[in-house]
């Protein structure tokens, strides 16, 4: 297949997302919009400007300016304007399911009710279902730099919402916040019929991922490229399953991968990795899924199949049921058949 249908074959591939944080969608118009709304002021003075400052050299740099740019939001209205945003954005590039992460401590650590929060974005998740016919479940993710009593505060806070949440999971900064610093929050919240997932392995080292599976009990984990610098780990992972939710852009713009050339995703499913791609935080990374699944296709030469293999890793490893997957992937597996 020529370079220009494969990049055809995969913008008009059904796919699913796993690892979004609705608060990394924040693009900066939307972002001086809200401000302007809510008369806040924020301390650049031009979209351009705002864009500059996009420029990372480490996940903390980058997290200063995620959290400055969330605290615009303010209102229920707030909330459903950046999902919707986003489910707009994702509808043009043809994802039919995602797995949107939250960050409750970020809002409600500065006085924001977390029935504001969830309100606004599950009006946006049903009004997407309807217009649009994408299914979305939400992931509540605990902030890591913070202490495990908070976390089990926000788990207290989200109980009236139980039905909304398919699962927790753990985000922020990774070095020095191992996760077997949640293993109590995590159990409880098992205990109470959420799945678990966790960031291990993005810039913290493959203990990490250890320490997760071993402590948290997880589903998934979020990145985890640094697991393929334990060959026992590896083998663990791929004899398990466990699915990775691999960020490609995202690895890059942080400085965790040095250039696109040389990401381990192709080398992940060479070792039979259940690797899938996604976006993590795409205004602020340069790319939602069509640019990160065309990055690495072109990057690191992958093939129709590898493409095909890395979705269909995605919509198996989703939080859908199984009626739900099957549905899917028939579509996904229609859609690769119609393209021979």
């Amino acid at each position: 297949m020529n370079t220009n249908n494969l990049h055809q074959f995969i913008e008009n591939m059904p796919k699913a997302e796993l690892h979004l944080h609705i608060e990394g969608s924040f693009e900066p118009e939307l972002m001086f919009k809200i401000a302007d709304r809510n008369k806040i002021k924020i301390k650049y003075n031009s979209v351009e400007e705002l864009k500059a400052a996009y420029q990372f050299n480490n996940l903390q740099e980058f997290l200063d300016i995620y959290y400055a740019g969330a605290n615009v939001l303010q209102t229920e209205e707030d909330y459903y304007d950046l999902t919707m945003a986003y489910f707009y954005k994702i509808n043009e590039q043809n994802v039919i399911h995602t797995e949107i992460m939250f960050d409750p401590q970020t809002h409600t650590d500065r006085g924001i009710e977390f029935l504001t929060v969830i309100n606004g974005i599950k009006s946006a998740q049903d009004k997407a279902k309807e217009e649009f016919g994408i299914t979305s479940k939400l992931i509540m993710s605990f902030l890591r730099h913070l202490d495990e009593d908070s976390a089990f505060k926000t788990l207290e806070q989200s109980l009236p919402f139980k039905n909304l949440i398919a699962a927790v999971g753990l985000d922020s900064s990774e070095l020095g916040n191992p996760p077997s610093k949640f293993k109590n929050v995590f159990s409880q919240s098992i205990k109470l019929g959420f799945k678990t997932v966790a960031h291990a392995g993005e810039e913290g080292p493959a203990e990490y991922v250890w320490d997760a599976l071993n402590n948290l009990s997880i589903s998934r984990i979020d990145h985890g490229n640094k697991s393929l610098d334990d060959e026992r780990l590896v083998n663990h992972l791929a004899e398990e399953k466990m699915p990775l939710t691999v960020c490609p852009l995202s690895n890059i713009k942080l400085c965790n991968v040095d250039k696109i050339e040389n990401h381990p995703i192709k080398a992940m499913l060479n070792k039979g990795l259940v690797a899938t791609v996604n976006s993590d935080d795409p205004a602020y990374f340069g790319g939602y899924m069509n640019e990160n699944y065309l990055a690495v296709t072109e990057a690191l030469n992958l093939t129709k199949e590898d493409v095909y293999q890395l979705t269909l890793n995605s919509f198996n490893a989703s939080f859908l049921n199984e009626d739900e997957k099957s549905t899917l992937i028939t579509k996904l597996d229609n859609y690769f058949e119609s393209s021979k």
